[in-house]
């Protein structure tokens, strides 16, 4: 069977960037495919915060970065908040708001100036706060939540945007295993209905049921192909120093932690079985 060919929803072609006047990114070449999930993983300080943002359009940089196409840099800015949706980490939001008017901030690049919320609005928010579980807290504050559910209600902000491509950035910050897995539901069901969705994450065996993977280290891409496949999981293992393994267990993919002591012992047997056969 020949494989689907997916059109390209984001792309970037030679791009750098800098934080403080330090290069960060350099000379990335990505294009991520429309309709899918794509999970970029990477040790601490890779790159990958950074590139998201690039991708979204928060961050100057050189080279280009296209959105279906168009100049992510020269798209009208309500146009781009229209059609890219983001969840970053650790967002400010003033914390008196309530549930309700946080998640109607995703609305915003729908709405004329000063206008009131419309029915479609209105419908698009109930939906977003349903399908994060967060329909309950539409009166208190953001304030009188816990972290896990302020981390529900921003998801549901950026869901209300119901925009073509999602950006997350960290999306299982504070949730609990049960409220992951309906995180990991809500991203098949976004794609099912044709939604690109871009996700960083630090959960690895999460993030091995994307679709496809991109592994950054040391601000540069090393690797971009199928979660399932060997290659994949290979560069995964080699860009975390071989401190985790990738298994499969019943029906999915997960990343096992090795001890360094274990690690230490695989490549004393590898050496001497390598001795051996010389």
């Amino acid at each position: 069977m020949t494989p689907r060919i997916h059109p390209i929803a984001l792309r970037a072609d030679g791009m750098s960037a800098c934080l403080g006047g330090v290069p960060v990114l350099h000379d990335i070449h990505l294009a991520l495919p429309q309709g899918q999930w794509t999970s970029i993983v990477g040790p601490n300080g890779a790159g990958k915060s950074t590139l998201l943002k690039v991708l979204a359009g928060l961050l100057p940089h050189t080279g280009t970065v296209s959105l279906q196409g168009q100049s992510v840099a020269r798209m009208p800015h309500r146009l781009l908040a229209r059609q890219l949706a983001w969840l970053g980490q650790n967002e400010a939001t003033a914390l008196d708001l309530t549930v309700w008017d946080v998640v109607m901030l995703g609305r915003l690049p729908h709405q004329a100036w000063l206008a009131q919320p419309s029915a479609a609005d209105h419908q698009a928010v109930t939906q977003a706060l349903q399908s994060t579980q967060a329909q309950d807290w539409c009166g208190r504050t953001l304030g009188q939540l816990s972290c896990g559910e302020r981390q529900r209600v921003l998801q549901a902000r950026a869901l209300a945007v119901q925009a073509q491509v999602l950006l997350m950035d960290e999306p299982l910050a504070s949730l609990d295993p049960p409220h992951q897995a309906d995180w990991l539901d809500g991203v098949r069901a976004l794609v099912a209905q044709g939604t690109t969705v871009v996700s960083v994450l630090h959960e690895l065996s999460m993030a091995l049921h994307a679709n496809q993977m991109v592994v950054v280290a040391q601000g540069r891409i090393t690797h971009q192909g199928l979660s399932m496949d060997t290659a994949t999981h290979r560069a995964i293992e080699q860009v975390f120093d071989h401190r985790i393994a990738i298994r499969a267990i019943d029906t999915q993919w997960v990343a096992l932690p090795q001890s360094r002591s274990s690690t230490y012992q695989r490549s004393i047997e590898a050496s001497s079985l390598n001795t051996a056969t010389v």
